[in-house]
């Protein structure tokens, strides 16, 4: 069963900088965001080197017990593991744009954002989920990072509450006529002649995992490529193969495995204990 340490080997040992020019070669993707989840996809389903594509697609297979896409999130999800959502910027200090989905530090099966195959493809309730972001510049990945949503967002029901809160505001509103939607509202006939309707969206955004965690780590800008990936410790050791990445570190001077103290999204007074894995070329 593939995960986050499973990816994090396979990012020191098959880095790649061009990321649209080797998709695109081999007919994988038609854009830079296309071209950084399939290259997220292949670290996890370790296909970096697979040039057939059955055989790439068999390995997904086993790998992944869900591909999502833009509208059907997240973008994977690993068989009996995590979730993961990947994000592309293209400026170094630039914000996530999560459009109509809020933040989520876990994703619930009884989410109405996902679809029923999402829902069905295991028999699941909760998974941890997986933000992995890179910023890509004139197609080249430049850093990347993973971080798990626990450790990054805070409780769904604060979000969730806000949406209720601005949704319910708008059902109040006298004398509009209301349509049914998934979006926060659709106000109909709001002129005297019935003819102009308003449609209320949520465009969540959190700023980028860089600028939130840069109390222990900041990029070295004078590298060609950075990595950062930061998973709390009760999560690091759930898994059950970390003594490999333990030993390969040891044996690459620019990949390091520190402990530090995060804080709580829910509570930053509160510090979790968590580990910091970083990798530059």
């Amino acid at each position: 069963m593939s995960n986050i340490i499973d990816a994090i080997i396979n990012v020191v040992n098959n880095p790649i900088y061009e990321l649209r020019k080797v998709y695109e070669r081999n007919n994988r993707a038609n854009n830079a965001g296309d071209a950084l989840e399939e290259y997220i996809k292949d670290l996890f389903a370790d296909t970096m080197k697979c040039t057939d594509e059955i055989e790439r697609i068999t390995k997904f297979s086993e790998t992944f017990s869900y591909l999502g896409n833009d509208t059907n999130p997240p973008d994977c999800i690993l068989k009996n593991g995590d979730a993961i959502e990947v994000k592309k910027i293209e400026n170094k200090n630039s914000a996530l744009a999560l459009n109509s989905s809020y933040p989520k530090n876990k994703l619930y099966s009884s989410s109405t954002m996902l679809s029923k195959a999402c829902k069905e493809c295991e028999d699941w309730v909760e998974k941890d989920i997986i933000y992995t972001v890179g910023v890509v510049e004139k197609n080249n990945l430049k850093h990347l990072c993973m971080v798990y949503g626990l450790d990054y967002c805070a409780d769904n029901n604060l979000y969730e509450k806000i949406k209720t809160t601005i949704k319910k505001g708008i059902e109040n509103i006298p004398n509009i006529e209301l349509t049914e939607t998934k979006e926060l509202g659709k106000l109909n006939k709001i002129d005297p002649l019935g003819i102009t309707y308003l449609r209320v969206r949520g465009m969540w955004g959190i700023e980028n995992p860089w600028k939130v965690f840069e109390y222990i780590y900041q990029r070295d800008f004078n590298k060609d490529f950075n990595f950062m990936c930061i998973i709390n410790e009760e999560k690091w050791h759930s898994f059950s193969n970390l003594n490999k990445l333990i030993e390969f570190s040891k044996n690459n001077n620019n990949l390091k495995l520190s402990n530090v103290k995060i804080k709580n999204p829910n509570n930053p007074a509160k510090l979790t204990n968590a580990k910091l894995i970083t990798f530059f070329i």
